[in-house]
């Protein structure tokens, strides 16, 4: 009888934890997790909407006559696009992109556009991969996306040396949206973790833009390669759902595959697991402390330092002035999916391009307001620089007190940590381990390069892999 009584009772204490988890769903706006970040200036956010009009570029069959040119135009000059890939070109195996030669800023900039749905071939870069299938680095990334780098690299290495030793005061800047946000995170990975490749390139000449970014690299890395790759907040990383899944629970689980092509077979049901599919997942991650994720090796999360623009506010309609907020976090960094029916548009590089130009144009405006003599804008840029240098070394220590796996202090030798010393090592021991030596003339490709024989442990020490002791 007590029992039976007790079931009621047990009823309420559930519905009164599903109606809290509702409400603080609901109340949550994007603008909690950022408020304690700070502003963002002029100087370090001007690359964001230009970049931006250089992924939408990608769109267009000809620059020369473009059909979808954005307020003000792409700001692109035609005769220093140095090349254009499309599908065709790519066989799928990366979105397209196109190669600039950027005069204007001394730049040289590789932009990669986003997810097309309606081409199969970028879903098999998005579903290559589960949970813990890809390490690089002492972390893990996420397979497909690092495999599309792979490709990229291999395809246009030579030009990318060429240019990087023609234009030695250039940096060299990787840029994409949402599939292709991913893509260009992994290139300035194995860029920077590989920079002999090109030249030597300095580490400090090397940048990454990822607009709207999926969670592609684990925590410890995405604090460790803060200082090269930038990302810009939307309502993707904020999906902890990994992306496979989600896709997997729209379409059917019935792949035909054939050689020219691949048939997904949509069934109608399927498209009702999504919402449950996130739902218990949010449910789950509700129930789960941040100190037991954070402690997850596997987790992906979104890359580097992060800028999120804010344009809505709480029960209010419409947009507003946008402000832009920046920080390393390492706790809190995005785990909240933000319940809005504008989730989806906002994701649309076009509405971060506006939303980016607005902002930076206030940011100009303010500026010129204070009227700022020129020296001590080159004042506050140096002020820039190592006030961002301080937050990286400490999101590196808070890394470490919290215990994330694989996250090390940088070295106290005046490099950032054992990348220089590591490299060689990695390159003598490893290329002599699968038989060239150092005097070799045979090239190495990239997808070799990727596939080292070498991973680091949790101190950051380069060991052999355990498939390979034994050899």
């Amino acid at each position: 009888m007590s029992i039976i009584c007790g079931v009621p009772l047990l009823e309420c204490v559930y519905c009164l934890a599903c109606a809290r988890w509702a409400w603080k769903r609901c109340l949550h706006t994007a603008g909690h997790d950022s408020e304690t970040w700070g502003l963002a200036t002029a100087e370090e956010f001007e690359p964001v909407p230009r970049l931006c009009r250089y992924i939408l570029a990608v769109y267009e069959e000809d620059l020369r006559h473009p059909l979808f040119e954005p307020p003000g135009g792409y700001g692109i000059n035609p005769d220093w696009l140095i090349l254009r890939k499309t599908y065709e070109n790519t066989q799928g195996r990366a979105p397209p992109y196109i190669l600039y030669l950027d005069h204007d800023h001394a730049d040289i900039v590789l932009a990669i556009r986003g997810l097309n749905l309606a081409k199969e071939s970028d879903y098999q870069v998005l579903l290559d991969n589960k949970l813990g299938k890809k390490k690089f680095d002492g972390g893990y990334v996420h397979n497909g996306l690092l495999k599309a780098a792979g490709w990229v690299l291999e395809a246009e290495c030579d030009i990318l040396k060429e240019l990087v030793e023609k234009h030695p005061n250039y940096t060299l800047t990787f840029a994409g949206h949402s599939l292709g946000s991913g893509v260009a995170a992994m290139l300035a990975l194995v860029v920077v973790r590989h920079h002999d490749k090109l030249g030597n390139i300095d580490r400090r000449r090397i940048r990454c833009y990822a607009i709207a970014p999926a969670r592609c690299m684990s925590l410890n890395l995405a604090v460790r390669y803060a200082d090269v790759i930038n990302s810009v907040d939307d309502f993707l990383p904020r999906t902890a759902t990994p992306l496979e899944d989600i896709f997997k629970s729209v379409f059917w689980y019935g792949w035909t595959l054939s050689p020219i092509s691949i048939t997904v077979m949509f069934k109608a049901d399927r498209l009702l697991d999504l919402p449950c599919l996130l739902c218990m997942r949010c449910m789950r991650d509700t129930c789960i402390p941040e100190e037991k994720m954070l402690r997850d090796p596997r987790r992906l999360y979104a890359p580097g330092r992060l800028y999120h623009i804010v344009e809505r506010k709480p029960f209010r309609l419409g947009r507003f002035p946008p402000v832009v907020r920046t920080a390393v976090p390492v706790d809190g960094r995005f785990e909240h999916i933000v319940l809005s029916c504008n989730a989806t548009s906002d994701h649309a590089i076009i509405w971060i391009e506006r939303e980016a130009r607005r902002a930076m144009d206030l940011m100009l405006e303010k500026d010129r307001i204070m009227e700022i003599p020129a020296k001590q804008r080159m004042e506050r840029q140096e002020t820039l620089a190592r006030e961002h240098s301080e937050e990286h070394k400490a999101a590196l220590q808070r890394a470490v007190t919290l215990s994330v796996p694989h996250a090390y202090l940088p070295s106290p030798y005046g490099t950032f940590d054992e990348h220089e010393d590591g490299d060689n090592s990695h390159k003598s021991t490893g290329e002599s381990s699968v038989g060239s030596s150092g005097k070799s003339k045979t090239k190495v490709s990239w997808n070799e390069l990727i596939e080292r024989l070498f991973e680091k442990d949790e101190s950051g020490l380069m060991l052999l892999k355990e498939s390979h002791r034994d050899d």
